[in-house]
């Protein structure tokens, strides 16, 4: 839980999209265009259900024209080519009526608790245009320009729980396709995806009339969504440590699981060698322009292909897993530990996947006010060992202070030296929190309970209740400073985006990163129990590469 590690964590077969579409391949899950509304161009209205055993949820979605001025990825836009919601159930065609006016308006918008999620996205204008253009003369895009951008459209967010009026979390909590976190969010990205290859296919026919192709399947298949992830996404994880917690345990316990295997049979050597290959050949297509996650890229590279020629020997020992473990973390970069991590677990399924029941939590946080003084103490020194690190008397060590803007209600990060609204800082400053507290204390008797402390010192009301309630849970804190001057929020995005299952990161500061969701997914009419798990390390269509199959 140091921010370094989370900084450098990777999708494993537990992250949410991955488990989202497992659970729709065993449960054979249908997918049906209700509504395709939509011109030449692909403007309109068009309206996707998916289909679970006891509920259905529809994808409506409304496509304009978007003049090029008004074409930003920023959290600020009010404008996009694309507007989304997730409807509990079947829509009414008075229903889409009043999404059609509130939905293109997103926070501006109203809605009710039918409405599970609220969502926008812009095209990849060029790549659709070249697309489209392609497949109304009768050929197929160029490859190369797919796999330099890797999606058609971004989305720039997806609102869930709540949030400007939509159904809380609460209302869908209880069933078993939406017990796991997120994956109402999850499943309204894996539509949008599903309607972006109906639109290029349609638009290109429009144009081309009979001299159209539509899109290879392993083409689209490559195809991801885009996402622009920045400062909103970071506080979630400081506002929910029992949720975070359980996400973690989860991970360190399948990583575990698979660490006390004794033995690996040949069979198995070979298909980790193939999956080390194809992981290899997926690493060579990630390329971004940020020159510090390049030097990275690089380095995981080299040690992968270690990786490799290490486990033609190294698995014959007792506890292989184990060994292969230690070796990364006594050889490797943290890149690199984290991605083996990743391929251990993807090759035990069977041992792993039922860990992913556990991840949610109904965890309400409570005071205990009649622990003692000392009791605090005790627990603040057996659990916060690290804020003893940092001083916090230095000016760097509360360089920064988090807030929420006026205009978008999203978090932002300021200097506390040379801006004005420290005032307003949001309540995230865990390890100095902590540190005061333990300063308070010192001065108090041991009997004294936090109701009589409380009393004195309401202040510290929060930070009391939370020290209390993460006692039993060992990975609910960030376990550094999240004011330092040197923070960088890029590592608390990685991390979370990748319990959600994206891959190639492309950091373009370090407050904001674009990744690909569902990137070699199955495509609506493919999701099956044998397409379920191996869309895993997505290669360019047309690899050669015996190693790394497709």
């Amino acid at each position: 839980m140091r921010l370094e590690r989370m900084g450098a964590s990777h999708q494993t077969r537990l992250s949410f999209m991955r488990r989202l579409i497992r659970r729709m391949a065993n449960e054979r899950w249908s997918f049906e265009c209700l509504r395709f509304d939509v011109d030449a161009d692909g403007y309109g209205t068009a309206v996707y259900a998916a289909h679970a055993p006891e509920h259905t949820y529809s994808l409506v979605a409304f496509t304009q024209e978007l003049a090029p001025e008004k074409r930003t990825d920023r959290v600020i836009a009010e404008n996009w080519d694309a507007t989304f919601n997730l409807f509990d159930g079947v829509p009414t065609d008075d229903d889409i009526a009043r999404l059609a006016e509130n939905t293109p308006k997103q926070e501006a918008g109203r809605f009710l608790s039918s409405e599970l999620c609220l969502a926008r996205g812009n095209k990849s204008l060029r790549l659709f245009e070249h697309m489209v253009s392609a497949l109304a003369s009768g050929r197929q895009p160029d490859i190369d320009r797919l796999c330099d951008v890797g999606y058609l459209m971004r989305t720039t967010a997806v609102y869930g729980s709540g949030k400007f009026g939509c159904a809380d979390y609460q209302k869908i909590a209880g069933r078993p396709e939406m017990a796991a976190p997120f994956q109402a969010e999850m499943l309204t990205v894996f539509l949008i995806r599903g309607l972006l290859f109906d639109l290029v296919n349609h638009v290109a026919s429009a144009r081309g009339g009979s001299k159209a192709v539509t899109l290879r399947r392993d083409f689209a298949r490559y195809l991801g969504i885009g996402n622009s992830t920045g400062l909103g996404m970071a506080p979630f994880l400081i506002y929910h440590p029992h949720l975070i917690n359980n996400w973690v345990w989860a991970r360190e316990t399948a990583l575990a699981r698979v660490r006390a295997v004794t033995s690996v049979s040949s069979e198995e050597a070979a298909d980790f060698g193939k999956l080390i290959g194809k992981a290899r050949h997926f690493v060579n297509e990630w390329n971004v322009k940020d020159n510090a996650q390049t030097e990275r890229i690089k380095i995981l590279r080299d040690e992968l292909a270690n990786l490799a020629e290490w486990c033609q020997t190294g698995l014959s020992c007792s506890a292989p897993w184990d060994a292969v473990v230690r070796y990364a973390e006594a050889s490797y970069s943290l890149e690199g530990q984290e991605l083996t991590n990743s391929l251990l677990l993807e090759a035990y399924g069977d041992l792993v996947d039922d860990l992913g029941d556990s991840m949610g939590t109904n965890m309400v946080p409570k005071l205990d006010p009649l622990m003692s003084v000392k009791g605090v103490r005790d627990l603040i020194n057996a659990n916060y060992k690290w804020v003893q690190e940092t001083d916090f008397s230095k000016h760097s060590s509360q360089q920064r202070f988090w807030y929420y803007s006026e205009d978008k209600l999203e978090p932002r990060l300021g200097s506390r030296y040379t801006e004005p609204g420290a005032e307003l800082e949001m309540p995230i400053a865990v390890a100095r929190d902590v540190s005061l507290l333990q300063d308070c204390l010192t001065e108090r008797g041991d009997d004294e309970t936090m109701a009589e402390f409380l009393m004195l010192k309401p202040e510290f009301r929060q930070i009391v209740r939370r020290i209390q309630s993460v006692a039993n849970s060992p990975y609910g804190e960030i376990q550094d400073n999240l004011l330092d001057a040197t923070v960088r929020p890029l590592d608390i995005l990685r991390f979370k985006l990748a319990f959600f299952g994206v891959s190639k990161f492309d950091p373009k500061s370090d407050l904001w990163t674009r990744v690909n969701m569902y990137q070699g997914a199955p495509l609506l009419d493919e999701i099956s129990q044998e397409k379920a798990n191996g869309w895993i390390f997505p290669l360019k269509p047309g690899s050669d590469n015996p190693a790394c199959p497709l």
